[in-house]
């Protein structure tokens, strides 16, 4: 799958959250959301991107945006993820990587040079009407805030 661009319209997705509800991202219509995929629940990377996101999250509605977070991870795993840090967002189980695979963050990863296929931390900001406004792959847990951020200032 080509990487996405600013300008592309974001891919459709309908996956259950942290509570089991079905999310949909026709769902945010508009609205502004920051979709961020993350490789899997509480890692210290994606603790740290989660819980950053949580905390800017009156921030970002200011701005007029909400979040939403997906990962490969089960619903029930979701559900203890949020719970344990307090994450007031939905938490999407994509456990089949489909919606991964859609946006193109499932790819080839190395730990300790054994290669395996995952979600390649990503960041999107999806505007009003559906198209991507900022879209950042392997992106660090650390700059998922002021990069989502500073496009949103520009919109």
């Amino acid at each position: 799958m080509a990487p996405l661009a600013v300008g592309d319209k974001a891919p459709a997705f309908a996956l259950k959250d942290q509570h089991g509800k079905l999310v949909r991202l026709s769902g945010f219509k508009g609205q502004r959301v920051v979709v961020y995929f993350y490789p899997k629940a509480d890692t210290p990377g994606c603790t740290q991107q989660s819980c950053n996101l949580q905390d800017a999250f009156p921030q970002l509605k200011k701005l007029k945006a909400g979040v939403v977070g997906i990962s490969p991870d089960p619903v029930e795993k979701q559900l203890k993820f949020a719970d344990k840090y307090g994450l007031k967002f939905p938490l999407l189980a994509d456990t089949d990587h489909a919606v991964a695979e859609a946006w193109g963050v499932w790819g080839e990863k190395s730990l300790y040079g054994r290669k395996f296929m995952g979600i390649v931390r990503s960041a999107f900001v999806v505007d009003e009407k559906g198209k991507l406004a900022g879209v950042f792959y392997k992106v660090s847990p650390k700059d998922t805030v002021p990069k989502s951020e500073a496009v949103l200032r520009e919109m």
